[in-house]
């Protein structure tokens, strides 16, 4: 086992009917008045904003909802919602939704609590959270794992960049998770959702660290498991079991047991992020156009990696390392397309880019300050190019 720091402090209510603790959990860890954050229609058309909202005024908490999240969360939205939120003297941020809602919550937080910061100066690292509101969750959608994650991403469309953040004020204080608040997602929201949480798995899975046994078997499990629920969930959505276990997947899949002690790869990620930014198409969508080139493109760095991911989760059989290597590939990109998920570009519906266009791209990979990305075999801008070229079909 190599060394490593864990700390997961979200308290996580977990269960039919939880959300009915929102107030109460609010109120435990000191908030009275509350910025309520969410996206859409589908949270007022289902009812559940209007019962959290009851709650709270039976609570005798003072609140203020605040729609609008838009997939890929906007730095315009969460500059106007920070205004919102000093303008009420929020000092809490509750998020009902899935990830952009939540990750759009985060910064809204730091936002409120550095009120002369330009937020967007965190996302790009010249400048460092130091202090922040705390934030709950409701989730909504099992997929981001931002729940229980460190982390945030925000899209400045001024300068079309989504960038990751990772910090200790990034973790809510709870994630209320009943999975029956799930069963009206529409498939696509499904199906990127399951890419996602295999994708925050994998990510941390291939690495060149060896020695993380336990770790290993973490990593797996998740991903067993997603594949099978979520296989299950895509034609069932109303099977209680299988979105649950999918649910608990997505959490696990990100708040950071699945790649302790090595080093993490998240070069998928990258190349994605790229994709949504320009393009704004669905985060898990754009996962899954360019892992199969990813892979393709990185395997031989260590073969044996993908021959155990085949054997423990595909079980697939061995045949050589580098046959085996490629059929774990080739079955992962599969399942992909069982989903209905794009596997490259013209899938994704972008259409076949031009080479200034995946030139472009790829040199915003490797911008702020970082001249390669990944872990499981490190990319330069020109290996970038290469998996983008590869997926440009």
């Amino acid at each position: 086992m190599q060394n490593f720091t864990f700390h997961s402090p979200t308290e996580v209510v977990f269960g039919r009917d939880s959300e009915r603790q929102s107030a109460q959990k609010i109120k435990e860890y000191g908030g009275s008045r509350i910025l309520i954050v969410y996206g859409g229609g589908s949270v007022i058309k289902s009812g559940l904003l209007q019962r959290i909202e009851k709650s709270f005024a039976d609570a005798d908490l003072t609140f203020e909802s605040l729609g609008g999240v838009l997939p890929n969360p906007r730095l315009s939205f969460v500059q106007s919602a920070i205004e919102r939120a000093i303008k009420i003297g929020a000092d809490f941020i509750l998020a009902i939704g899935g990830g952009s809602v939540i990750d759009s919550a985060k910064a809204i937080a730091h936002g409120a609590a550095n009120p002369h910061t330009n937020i967007w100066s965190f996302w790009t690292g010249e400048k460092e959270v130091e202090k922040s509101l705390p934030v709950g969750v409701v989730l909504t959608i099992s997929a981001a794992g931002s729940e229980t994650s460190d982390s945030a991403v925000l899209t400045n469309e001024n300068t079309q960049s989504k960038v990751g953040l990772s910090t200790k004020f990034n973790r809510p204080k709870f994630a209320i998770m009943n999975p029956e608040l799930t069963y009206t997602l529409p498939p696509f929201q499904v199906a990127c959702g399951i890419v996602d949480i295999m994708m925050h798995t994998l990510d941390r899975y291939f690495t060149p660290t060896e020695g993380n046994e336990l770790t290993d078997e973490i990593a797996e499990a998740v991903l067993r498991t997603t594949i099978w629920n979520g296989t299950i969930a895509m034609n069932d959505m109303q099977n209680y079991q299988a979105v649950s276990e999918l649910m608990w997947c997505g959490s696990i899949s990100h708040n950071g047991l699945t790649g302790l002690g090595a080093v993490r790869d998240f070069a998928t990620h990258k190349l994605g992020h790229e994709l949504s930014a320009k393009f704004d198409v669905a985060h898990g969508a754009s996962l899954s156009a360019v892992w199969g080139s990813w892979a393709a493109y990185v395997y031989q760095e260590k073969p044996v990696r993908f021959v155990q991911f085949s054997e423990k989760v595909l079980k697939i059989k061995k045949t050589s390392d580098d046959d085996t290597a490629r059929a774990a590939i080739k079955a992962t990109v599969a399942f992909f397309r069982s989903l209905n998920m794009p596997t490259c570009f013209s899938e994704l519906g972008i259409g076949l880019q031009s080479d200034e266009t995946l030139r472009n791209l790829a040199d915003r990979c490797v911008s702020y300050g970082k001249p390669q990305i990944g872990g499981f075999k490190l990319l330069a801008g020109e290996d970038i190019y290469n998996i983008y070229q590869m997926a440009n079909y």
